[in-house]
């Protein structure tokens, strides 16, 4: 009988512990992805913050610049631009809304 009860015992501790795991890498994917959306935010804002700086940028005069193309393509640049300063730091912009974030995941949870 001590050995049935001892198999339950460790098949309910394995259990647990499978269960604690998936927990946990499941709190870990929604905490990547809440960081991965304050970060693309950041990009996104940084970019449109720029984007006055280039639209006043006189590029005709230069020998790769100006023309109807760069005008097309400067807007993607600049968003381009924005998203690779939030991927190396950025301005403190993604640690606030990803804070802000969890925050609100927390209260709808609960």
């Amino acid at each position: 009988m001590s050995v049935s009860v001892s198999a339950l015992g460790a098949a309910s501790s394995s259990r647990d512990i499978a269960q604690n795991a998936a927990r946990q890498a499941a709190d870990q994917a929604r905490l990547d992805k809440a960081r991965e959306t304050a970060v693309s935010f950041e990009g996104v804002t940084l970019g449109e913050l720029l984007q006055p700086m280039f639209d006043t940028a006189d590029t005709s005069d230069s020998v790769f610049g100006g023309g109807a193309a760069e005008k097309q393509y400067r807007s993607l640049q600049v968003l381009e631009m924005g998203k690779e300063i939030a991927k190396g730091g950025g301005v403190g912009i993604a640690d606030s809304v990803y804070r802000q974030i969890l925050a609100m995941q927390e209260k709808a949870s609960s």
